[in-house]
């Protein structure tokens, strides 16, 4: 039976085309991988990618557009609105088919050890994947961002898995781990006081309380004048869209505020989006099982 892994790794870059062209080549016409899906974006200045394949074929992939990032990216000049530490700012692997989470744990470990010996470039081993509680978050590992890191790598606890106690000059660090699937989805606000949108996604978040499985940061959408509140939905089966976008409505009215949108990040599981529209038509014993094309692909 074959094997297949996903992989969503982000690039801090969202703006140079010939960059973004020369990262996407690298899971482009290679034997066992597909390119599934890209989100770039100007405000974040990042560069999210959706690629499936065997393990081999997606780690050599992935080391190839690692080296491109690493050229290519200079962190030091790098300004977005989303947190970042490096130029390859996270690789998450994320089993799929025939798979189980201890075999994507094991290729993100190889991958993390590959990533260092071929482009020098520390890395933290994260969720699944971590050698400790403490980095299993990666928000605890990306504190700081690119810019603090030099200081964080002195303190003893927060020597990178894989690599020196120095950042790479250019490229920063990565987070290298396994994972399940999760739904990366934005919300945002018709108003530009950041101020606002961070205070909602305080409220939103488990870390302060909020909705269970659910990180959650403001951002600033400079160019549309709006502001946005970007969360990763870590198990929508258990924490779904609809309740995390019904729970900023009502903490954005105490401001004012409205919901102007909404986005996806990457790819969604059917099932994610199935289960918001049940909710928003008020349909009775729905489910994936009633949509015609899931029927028709098996």
């Amino acid at each position: 039976m074959k094997k297949i892994f996903e992989t969503v790794p982000n690039f801090s870059e969202g703006r140079n085309k010939e960059t973004i062209e020369q990262i996407l080549a690298c899971f482009k016409g290679k034997e066992d991988v597909k390119l599934l899906d890209l989100h770039r974006d100007t405000d974040h200045n990042r560069l999210v990618v959706t690629a499936v394949g065997g393990p081999e074929a997606l780690q050599r992939a992935i080391i190839e557009a690692v080296g491109v990032a690493v050229n290519l990216i200079d962190m030091r000049a790098h300004r977005g609105e989303h947190p970042r530490m490096g130029a390859v700012d996270v690789v998450p692997f994320i089993p799929i088919k025939n798979v189980a989470m201890e075999e994507a744990i094991m290729l993100s470990r190889e991958t993390a050890r590959e990533i260092w010996e071929t482009h020098h470039l520390p890395v933290f081993l994260y969720e699944e994947s971590a050698a400790s509680p403490a980095r299993r978050n990666l928000a605890n590992i990306r504190k700081g961002q690119f810019e603090g890191m030099p200081e964080k790598l002195k303190i003893a606890e927060w020597k990178p898995d894989f690599g020196e106690k120095e950042i790479h000059p250019t490229a920063g660090v990565v987070a290298v781990g396994a994972r399940m699937p999760l739904v990366a989805y934005n919300v945002n606000l018709d108003t530009d006081n950041i101020e606002i949108a961070r205070t909602i996604a305080k409220s939103v978040r488990h870390i302060n309380g909020g909705l269970r499985y659910c990180k959650a940061i403001g951002i600033e959408l400079k160019e549309r004048k709006i502001t946005q509140v970007s969360m990763n939905m870590t198990d929508y089966t258990q924490t779904p869209l609809y309740r995390a976008l019904e729970f900023i409505r009502v903490e954005a009215k105490r401001y004012g505020v409205t919901v102007i949108g909404s986005e996806v990040v990457g790819l969604v599981p059917m099932a994610a989006i199935v289960d918001s529209a049940a909710y928003y038509m008020g349909l009775e014993d729905f489910n994936i099982d009633k949509i015609l094309e899931a029927k028709m692909v098996e």
